[in-house]
């Protein structure tokens, strides 16, 4: 009786379903663990040619498959960033070190002692390495062969700050002195790495220029007349009218731009010859006068107001006059008494406030009293530059003043939103940040000026109506460029070629408190591994003491054709099978494949209550096949009783 096998085909099948749902029960907390079914197909009997199969009975089952369920399982999140679960498709790939490659789910992955990250069963993470420039190499083993992070020198420095616009440059101590604060205007630190990781400093001092010209006075009385005179390295001759000669001094305006060169003159009578340096450079690096022997001459240079000043010496009329200054008029009366200078001084001095307000160029209407001699000094506001022409003093009457200004001194505005820089090491050393050598200096006559450099201040401009820096020791550039960058030299003590470039885009002049707004450098110490994470993208990257991350390569992600071909190997892995198709690699997040997520694991996607509800069924399909037998084995014993 076929009966027979029939209910014993189905003793298996039920018993192979409950083997394939204990399984699935007893992995239920398995990480990576995917759940199996099991799959069955009837059984019929090779029917001969023409006959039909309607009256055909079943031979019984068989299981055709047990096929496996790839939907991912439930994320755990933990606080290992070497667990690792996907969050998507594909299999991580794992090497045995044999040649035997395997893939797997399960995340939960650990170093072992020569820094390879390895899964449980020892089988070590494939993934892309990284070459010096971040290109990814062939697949390999994942190390993290990185224990320490050597120490960087410090090479770019962004600092972008804000100079307080109200801050007055005349209330400064003169002269500038690293040390002594009310000499500069704004000091500000950062700090910095040598290249063996000792963390230095730079300190800027910012001095703003003060609204003065510097004045040389040279006293060349003992030279050969008319004299020469090599001033910033340029000779120049003067003649017996005290006029320099015509192409040497506009040789000297191209050479020197910090000399007014229309202030320079041969003074006869008292033998000196003397110019001015703009306002804008006063104070900024230093002078070299020599005589016609070579001599060096220089003389320590006097300051004047850098405004336009007229200047008139007062005397006591000798009849009735009015005296007019800027339009106002100021009568003077000799009778009944005869004023005194005190007199005419008070008069002057109570009408300042009317002279100022008919004539906004002025900025001051003062009377000095020099020893007994009266002064009266009209200052412009530099601002206007050169307008003494369209300013009268004039008087009717009895001669009270010199017909015309005893001194003339040309307004010279350029100082304004005009400051220098210093930098010094550790606060002490004064730093080369790109001051181009002064004219005249050793080394200027062999290279052109502006291949030179040398410690000392460097030039910043600011636009006097925007408050934006728009100049850079002598460069300038428009509003919301990038500003030209200064080079520091000397500020590695450990590497004298060490240079470090200077970036001081968006600092402002405004008229609020003088502040850093943002500070940056990328130097570093020498730091040691304190950890290693992955990202989404899957980078594996190590994080050390000094705050360094360094990417030590990239996870690869493997995706099948058909990944229910693959074949179970056990420890929740896989094989590669001809049925599945050869692996495809990729990094995580490209193509089909998921994301990474570290310091995750997938649990097993096993359902409980479904796997309790097929043990059920498997248990009634096991009981019913029993009593099919039993059936049988009855009427067999029936038949053998007749």
């Amino acid at each position: 009786m076929a009966g027979f096998n029939t209910a014993i085909t189905g003793l298996k099948a039920a018993t192979t379903n409950l083997d394939v749902t204990g399984n699935n029960i007893a992995n239920s907390s398995t990480i990576g663990f995917k759940a199996s079914r099991t799959e069955f197909g009837d059984i019929y009997a090779t029917a001969v040619v023409g006959a039909g199969s309607s009256n055909v009975a079943g031979s019984g089952v068989t299981v055709t498959d047990i096929a496996q369920n790839f939907q991912a399982g439930t994320t755990e999140f933990t606080n290992n960033n070497l667990d690792l679960a996907i969050n998507g498709s594909g299999f991580f790939q794992l090497d045995d070190g044999q040649g035997g490659v395997t893939y797997t789910r399960a995340g939960a992955f650990e170093l072992n002692k020569d820094g390879f990250v390895v899964s449980k069963s020892g089988k070590y993470l494939q993934g892309y390495g990284l070459d010096s420039q971040g290109n990814r190499l062939p697949i390999g083993n994942l190390a993290v062969d990185q224990k320490e992070s050597p120490p960087q020198a410090t090479n770019n420095i962004g600092l972008s700050f804000n100079i307080n616009d109200a801050a007055d440059p005349t209330l400064l101590s003169t002269p500038y002195d690293k040390d002594v604060p009310s000499s500069f205007t704004y000091s500000t630190t950062v700090r910095t790495f040598d290249s063996l990781g000792n963390e230095n400093t730079v300190k800027y001092n910012i001095v703003e220029q003060r609204p003065v010209r510097d004045v040389y006075t040279v006293d060349v009385s003992t030279q050969p007349l008319p004299p020469t005179v090599t001033i910033s390295g340029v000779s120049v001759a003067f003649d017996a009218a005290g006029n320099p000669d015509p192409v040497q001094l506009d040789t000297l305006k191209s050479t020197d731009k910090r000399i007014d060169t229309t202030t320079l003159v041969y003074d006869s009578a008292d033998g000196t010859i003397s110019f001015e340096t703009f306002a804008k450079y006063s104070g900024y690096g230093d002078m070299l006068i020599n005589d016609a022997g070579g001599l060096d001459i220089t003389p320590e240079p006097t300051e004047r107001d850098a405004n336009e000043n007229y200047s008139y010496t007062l005397a006591v009329p000798a009849a009735d006059t009015t005296l007019t200054i800027g339009g106002v008029p100021i009568e003077i009366a000799t009778s009944p008494t005869v004023p005194t200078l005190n007199d005419i001084a008070d008069q002057i001095r109570a009408r300042e406030t009317d002279i100022k307000d008919r004539n906004p160029n002025v900025e001051s209407v003062t009377v000095v009293d020099e020893a007994g001699e009266f002064r009266l000094d009209i200052r412009f506001k530099a601002d206007y530059g050169n307008i003494g022409s369209e300013f009268s003093v004039s008087e009717t009457g009895g001669t009270v003043l010199t017909a015309v200004p005893e001194r003339t001194y040309e307004g010279d505005n350029s100082y304004r939103g005009q400051y220098q820089m210093f930098a010094y090491l550790n606060g002490t050393e004064l730093l080369d940040i790109g001051k181009s050598v002064d004219p005249g200096e050793s080394g200027f006559a062999i290279k052109p000026q502006d291949t030179l450099s040398e410690v000392g201040s460097v030039m910043l401009g600011f636009d006097p109506t925007t408050g934006f820096l728009n100049s850079v020791n002598g460069t300038t550039f428009s509003r919301g460029a990038t500003a030209p960058q200064l080079t520091i030299k000397g500020a590695d003590p450990a590497n004298t070629e060490t240079l470090i470039n200077l970036d001081l885009s968006n600092s402002t002049q405004f008229a609020s408190a003088s502040i850093v707004k943002a500070s940056s450098q990328d130097g570093y110490t020498k730091g040691d591994l304190i950890g290693v994470s992955f990202a989404e993208t899957g980078e594996m990257v190590a994080a050390f003491s000094n705050g360094q991350k360094q990417n030590l390569g990239v996870v690869a992600f493997a995706t099948f054709e058909n990944q229910s071909g693959l074949q179970p190997a056990g420890d929740t892995e896989w094989g590669a099978t001809l049925t599945s198709g050869n692996a495809v690699l990729n990094p995580p997040g490209t193509g089909l494949n998921g994301s990474l997520r570290s310091a995750a694991l997938e649990q097993s996607n096993v359902d409980l209550s479904t796997e309790l509800v097929r043990l059920i069924e498997a248990q009634r399909n096991f009981q019913a096949n029993s009593k099919t037998l039993e059936t049988l084995n009855t009427v067999t014993q029936a038949i053998l009783q007749i």
